[in-house]
């Protein structure tokens, strides 16, 4: 049996260790240099070169990301492709006899058994060396895992047809069908190793998408910065020259290269990867400014007071690291019992051959091999191995087409056992960028104030300048040639529409051209302030003509799926990076009571920590990089599509239409597979229970029964067919 795909292999040694410690980059963020490889489900077991952990048997991975790193899935994915296209052919041989009525042509009577034997050694000596390497060190200390039952239930099945191709004389009647033939299980043997690399193949490479966030948060810092000399002159450096104290230019464009604070200049920031928020903040000397930030309009000079692994960047990416690291995935039912499963089939299995060779009937050794080769056929994984990646295929396959993407099977799973939701405001619950919300012209017609505005906003970049030429645009108004355009960084623009001279900006603007604000627009503007919504003023040729005001809108249909979340029982919280009236408006209107406001990525993460201390299960829904240590540290973090690749690859589950409705089609189809998986394995095990005392013959006594290797691989494969049959119910899940 493997785990699911993209989920870690869980071993049987109860609950992980505490996670070790994420080391934050030591000097410039791109270069950090990774601290040695460890094992997801043992963080304490940690080597200077990639390998298999010693206790559970799964690849090691990278204790901290780099930009560029090994791919760890493609030599699994060489080997699983050419397992299947070798087992491919081998099924088709093993079947074909049956499908002809038990009779094959002469040709595939007499070289088929040694084609059979050809094309499983290759698939198990080549594609399941590495699965043999960890059953045996499973042995070796005694720590029997998942890997023991494929080692073992593979092993047998091969060595077993070897035997008896090579062999044949050697095998009583009983090992023999109605035509006279001893029965081979080649097919069996090839199938669970082309199956068990499939699964390995699928999570190392959801694995590899948690460095990827990193990666996406590394790729966030400039690599250079411009450095004023004691001289005056500009220098580019690379970010590991930087030393505290040091001045560096920032042109608009630019990114904020180190956390430090403005000594000259105005301009506006966009912090959006901090906050979240799209309003860019207007900086002046004396504020504070953080890496990776993107200037937008003027020139700033900067002291670095932050560099290296200081830097509130670097920080994010330890965190991000470290909450990932902690995640321990879910225990699955079949690895819990792994502990006493495997150790019991091998007892009953040598346990049936003792009581044969002793007390049962001539040729005494003959029946017992064949009572212990039984056993351990139809307890052969491949049931097992089915029961749970099945499963997680249809249900993958279903989301994708309900827009719907989980990371790993471990995300179904704990999804629909969460009890909190925790949901980011901006681009979550709101649409996440800047609408005109409304306009309220002093005179004449709102059309005729919005053309006037859009005319002159039209040559700003400002993030509510654009959202005022797009209200334009969409009322199909025709916008005026402008002449001496001028912005002035943090209070708005000015310039000449024909013979007017038009101001857009804060009261300060329009005060300084001759413009007075009535008491009345004012009371109205910190009204709308208040809802969240940027308020712009407008005039023309010194006299106030009305405002406009620029809002986030809530997305449709998020009201309706906050109450249906609500009605399921989830306790539900609005986590933010905005102010506190802002938030307070929006989780008013949409019916949430409690609020966070005015936090940053830490902060997030501090507040889903302590959630989570309290007992509760915790899902958190965002779609910016500031929400990507929140998204690692809950139990389940949900991503919108229309969000940053961070958030998406820090995230368990991924809304692809950003459609918060979503979140409701994913618990459905999370529950579903839930059962589903425990079904599969109860079909699984069931047949185990029932199996594995007739192979051994314990009805013999009273019945004379004694079921051969034949029946037992048919037992195991109807066991097979239940569980396939049973895993496509969930193509019609999550409606």
């Amino acid at each position: 049996m493997h785990a699911e795909p993209g989920a870690p292999h869980a071993c049987c040694h109860g609950a992980a260790a505490p996670a070790a410690a994420v080391a934050a980059p030591s000097g410039p963020i791109a270069t950090a240099a990774p601290g040695g490889w460890t094992c997801p489900m043992h963080p304490e077991i940690v080597r200077d070169a990639p390998g298999d952990c010693p206790r559970c048997g799964m690849a090691l991975e990278p204790v901290v990301a780099s930009v560029a790193e090994p791919d760890l899935a493609r030599p699994v994915r060489r080997r699983f492709l050419l397992s299947a296209a070798l087992t491919l052919p081998l099924v088709a041989l093993a079947m074909g006899p049956h499908l002809a009525g038990g009779h094959a042509p002469a040709v595939v009577e007499g070289a088929g058994p040694w084609l059979e034997l050809a094309l499983a050694t290759l698939v198990v000596g080549f594609g399941g060396a590495t699965l043999f390497a960890r059953g045996w060190r499973s042995l070796v200390p005694w720590r029997p895992n998942m890997y023991t039952l494929i080692a073992l239930g593979t092993g047998v099945a091969w060595a077993y047809s070897v035997l008896a191709v090579l062999t044949p004389g050697l095998f009583p009647d009983g090992f023999r069908d109605g035509h006279g033939r001893v029965g081979l299980y080649f097919e069996a043997a090839a199938v669970i190793v082309t199956l068990v690399l499939l699964g390995e193949w699928l999570e190392l490479r959801a694995r590899q998408r948690t460095g990827a966030a990193i990666r996406a948060l590394l790729a966030l810092a400039p690599p250079t910065a411009l450095r004023l000399e004691p001289d005056g002159a500009e220098r580019e450096v690379p970010l590991e020259a930087l030393r505290v104290g040091d001045r560096l230019r920032v042109r608009p464009g630019a990114k904020v290269p180190v956390d430090g604070t403005v000594l000259e200049g105005d301009s506006s920031v966009d912090e959006s990867m901090l906050t979240g928020e799209p309003l860019p903040v207007e900086k002046r000397a004396g504020d504070r400014v953080t890496g990776a930030t993107l200037n937008r309009a003027g020139t700033l000079v900067v002291r670095a007071e932050r560099v290296g692994r200081d830097t509130l960047l670097a920080q994010i990416v330890a965190l991000v690291g470290a909450a990932q690291r902690s995640r321990a995935p879910a225990q699955r039912l079949a690895d819990r019992v792994a502990a006493w499963f495997v150790p019991a089939v091998i007892a009953v299995s040598f346990t049936a051959f003792a009581g044969w060779a002793l007390a049962g009937p001539a040729p005494a050794l003959a029946h017992a091999l064949l009572a212990a080769v039984a056993v351990l056929i139809v307890a052969c994984p491949c049931a097992l191995g089915l029961a749970t990646p099945l499963s997680i295929l249809v249900a993958t396959g279903r989301g994708a087409r309900l827009g719907i993407l989980f990371r790993d099977a471990a995300a179904i799973e704990a999804l629909g056992a969460i009890d909190t939701l925790v949901l980011d405001k901006t681009g979550t619950l709101t649409e996440g960028r800047p609408r005109l919300a409304a306009v309220e012209p002093a005179e004449g017609t709102g059309d005729a104030l919005l053309a006037l505005a859009a005319s002159l906003e039209h040559a700003s970049e400002h993030p509510l300048a654009r959202a005022v030429v797009e209200a334009a645009r969409e009322r199909a108004l025709v916008l005026s040639p402008v002449a001496a355009f001028r912005s002035e960084a943090g209070l708005g623009v000015t310039g000449c529409l024909g013979e007017r001279t038009v101001v857009v900006g804060n009261e300060g603007l329009l005060a300084e051209r001759g413009a007075t604000v009535p008491a009345a627009a004012t009371a109205r503007a910190a009204e709308l302030r208040r809802g969240g919504a940027g308020v712009l003023f407008v005039a023309a040729d010194g006299r106030y003509t009305g405002l406009l005001a620029v809002a986030d809108r809530v997305r449709d249909g998020a009201a309706d799926t906050v109450a249906a979340l609500r009605a399921q029982g989830l306790r539900l919280v609005m986590l933010t990076g905005d102010h506190e009236g802002t938030a307070r408006d929006v989780a008013g209107r949409l019916g949430i009571t409690e609020v966070v406001a005015g936090v940053r990525p830490a902060e997030k993460a501090a507040v889903i920590a302590r959630l989570r201390a309290e007992g509760r299960r915790v899902a958190m829904a965002g779609d910016g990089s500031n929400d990507a240590p929140a998204l690692a540290a809950a139990e389940v973090g949900i991503a919108m599509g229309s969000g940053t690749d961070v958030a998406i690859e820090s995230a368990h589950v991924t809304l692809v239409g950003g459609d918060l409705r979503g979140i409701l089609r994913a618990r459905r189809l999370s529950l579903a597979t839930v059962a589903n998986i425990r079904q599969n394995l109860g079909f699984a095990f069931v047949y185990n229970a029932l199996g594995v005392p007739l192979a051994a013959g314990a009805l013999y006594p009273w019945t004379g029964w004694m079921l051969t290797p034949a029946f037992a691989a048919a037992a195991m494969s109807l066991s097979s067919v239940s569980v396939v049959l049973n895993a496509l119910r969930l193509a019609r899940a999550g409606d």
